[in-house]
């Protein structure tokens, strides 16, 4: 008769004390691909199908979304999310394939830097973009622009 060892660990092993970040991490790539997914077809078809397509965008439709809170709001979330998005994904893979502790830790923090950085640097143009520029061509303005 053959018998099988008792494994070392209980069937059931204890849970851990603190906050499970892995398992929001997934929850967050989940959330957030979906609504990145609706915030990015949105702006497709308002950009691309709405209106008169690619030719029409310039920088007066650039000028005129930014000037609107909706798409200050709109652009800011897509921001965001795809960037921390894309910054946990790639956490993800530096997990998976960088074996040495001190590789590991300088790439997750040039990730974190980069995606922080470029996070501040895309919200500053979003809320601080002047559509109406002191100098600028006429025909370069938007509409709404007073013309000097």
């Amino acid at each position: 008769m053959t018998t099988i060892e008792s494994p070392r660990t209980p069937a059931r092993p204890a849970r851990k004390r603190g906050v499970n970040w892995e398992k929001w991490g997934w929850i967050y790539m989940r959330a957030s691909g979906l609504v990145l997914v609706i915030l990015i077809f949105g702006h497709l078809f308002v950009n691309l199908v709405l209106g008169q397509g690619v030719k029409a965008i310039d920088f007066a439709f650039v000028g005129g979304k930014l000037s609107s809170p909706f798409w200050q709001v709109w652009d800011l979330l897509m921001l965001w999310l795809a960037l921390i998005h894309g910054g946990n994904g790639m956490r993800t893979l530096v997990n998976d394939y960088a074996s040495n502790v001190l590789v590991n830790r300088i790439l997750k923090f040039a990730i974190l830097g980069a995606v922080v950085v470029l996070v501040l640097l895309g919200t500053l143009v979003i809320f601080t973009f002047d559509p109406c520029p002191a100098g600028a061509p006429a025909n370069l303005l938007a509409s709404f622009c007073p013309v000097h």
